[in-house]
């Protein structure tokens, strides 16, 4: 066991402290670059696709339905806990740092799912079905890999996330009504398998209503601190900026170093929002885009990591500077936040943040498993297999609620830098048939018609294109 554990914590040194770092920074500023800083030049595309129309056809998922499955998995207990221990160890400079992350991987987010949605076909129960396997298969013609990729999907956001943010949710609701975690393990297993047994459509009807709920209520919460406060509020986000490159020491009395802040900013930042992961494309391919062409689901997810960072990260950030704490050793990740809260607003602040961790972790784990599923069936799970993916992550969280996950959490934490690693070689490798995708929706949208993708008028990209969609 103890040389098990010395390779998994050699090779997340090698993924972490190197490889994903530098790589997804370095693909998001190629993606940015490459693409005429589409994030930027083209935000009002993103709104037009998420809002162009609400309908689906019976194989896939609406644009809104898919951004708000990205959004269940990507708004997490990071963005609570994770932004509390950037500040704690980075200072204020970091959040500045979270926002450039997610600038940039708003190119990467929209590279990979326009090509998740070029390669989608229809699975055995007739949805659309894809991702990062489906391109790495048909758009590379390395299934092996892209086997690799679905198994390391599967352990890491599968399975052991999913044990991660049940036992976020038993320590919470422990903590604030002392209920046994065993309990609470079962009663969120019981939950989790009324959803996922209904498959993704189910996952998507519920994500649908929950997150937007769950992320506006934070953001409400967030905006009333900063209008109880409008006079702090210039200071503090000034100061955000001024600190990560050390001309400003201190803001609201958290203080920070600038090589601090940059690490602590980006690390917290890729975990956050998850660009360039893997695993959005996989529900960003089974939604039936509006327009009908595979860039407008693209620009879907790039707004996923907007709302992900640059608001809910954001709020999370304003209400702890804002706030009458200290960042310690001793009070950092939840325990910060739900001090900042009570400083704002009483008992009720510390119940608020226990209830967002629920709704913010339980639509994590619904998230996490319609990912893992993709990938069951793109190894030929079929019914079987994919009844066992539902019994084995209400187990995960079972077990997760009553456990210590740390030595598993270094497992998947492997298994994802495995399948980041995977991903982002082969969306670079394609990054020719996303320019073309691009031009020719832009061209489209210039020349004032609503923009279709027809295979047909391109012969020399995608192969592995299913024709029946795309004709």
């Amino acid at each position: 066991m103890d040389i098990l554990d010395q390779v998994i914590g050699f090779l997340n040194n090698i993924f972490w402290g190197y490889v994903l770092i530098y790589g997804l920074l370095a693909v998001g500023i190629y993606f940015t670059i490459r693409l005429g800083f589409i994030q930027i030049v083209h935000f009002r595309e993103m709104l037009r696709a998420v809002s162009g129309s609400d309908k689906t056809d019976k194989d896939g998922i609406s644009p809104f339905q898919a951004l708000t499955v990205s959004l269940a998995s990507r708004v997490g207990t990071g963005n609570i806990a994770g932004v509390a221990v950037a500040l704690t160890l980075g200072g204020p400079g970091a959040i500045f740092w979270m926002w450039m992350v997610a600038l940039v991987g708003m190119a990467t987010a929209y590279a990979e799912s326009t090509l998740a949605q070029l390669y989608k076909t229809h699975g055995p129960d007739g949805m659309y079905r894809g991702g990062p396997a489906a391109y790495i298969s048909r758009g590379l013609g390395l299934p092996w890999l892209a086997a690799i990729f679905s198994i390391a999907l599967i352990i890491a956001f599968g399975l052991v996330f999913n044990a991660v943010q049940a036992n976020s949710i038993a320590e919470a609701a422990a903590t604030a009504i002392g209920i046994d975690k065993m309990f609470i393990g079962l009663a969120v297993a019981v939950l989790t398998g009324v959803i996922i047994f209904g498959g993704i459509p189910q996952i998507a009807r519920v994500a649908e209503y929950v997150v937007p709920f769950m992320a506006g209520a934070y953001l409400l919460a967030a905006i009333v601190v900063m209008i109880l406060n409008i006079d702090r509020v210039p200071g503090i986000l000034s100061g955000i900026v001024l600190n990560a490159f050390g001309l400003q020491e201190t803001v609201g009395g958290v203080a920070g170093s600038v090589t601090a802040a940059m690490l602590n900013g980006i690390k917290r930042g890729l975990f956050s929002n998850e660009a360039g992961m893997g695993s959005a494309p996989n529900i960003a391919a089974v939604a039936t885009p509006a327009p009908h062409h595979p860039s407008s689901q693209g620009f879907v997810q790039a707004l996923g990591v907007f709302i992900d960072t640059l608001l809910v990260c954001t709020a999370t950030a304003v209400m702890i500077l804002l706030a009458d704490v200290m960042p310690s050793e001793q009070l950092t990740g939840v325990n910060l936040t739900q001090a900042a809260l009570q400083d704002h607003f009483g008992q009720f602040g510390t119940n608020f943040v226990a209830i967002a961790i629920f709704f913010f972790a339980f639509t994590s784990i619904i998230g996490n498993y319609s990912y893992a599923e993709n990938a069951v069936v793109y190894l030929g799970g079929g019914k079987g297999g994919i009844l066992a993916l539902r019994v084995a992550v209400m187990a995960m969280v079972i077990w997760g609620a009553m456990q210590a996950v740390a030595t598993v959490f270094n497992f998947a934490d492997a298994s994802m830098g495995l399948m980041a690693t995977i991903n982002l070689v082969a969306i670079v490798l394609l990054s020719g048939t996303v320019v073309v995708l691009t031009r020719d929706y832009l061209s489209q949208r210039k020349a004032g018609v609503e923009p279709r993708f027809h295979i047909e008028d391109h012969p020399d990209i995608a192969p592995g294109v299913n024709r029946e969609i795309w004709k």
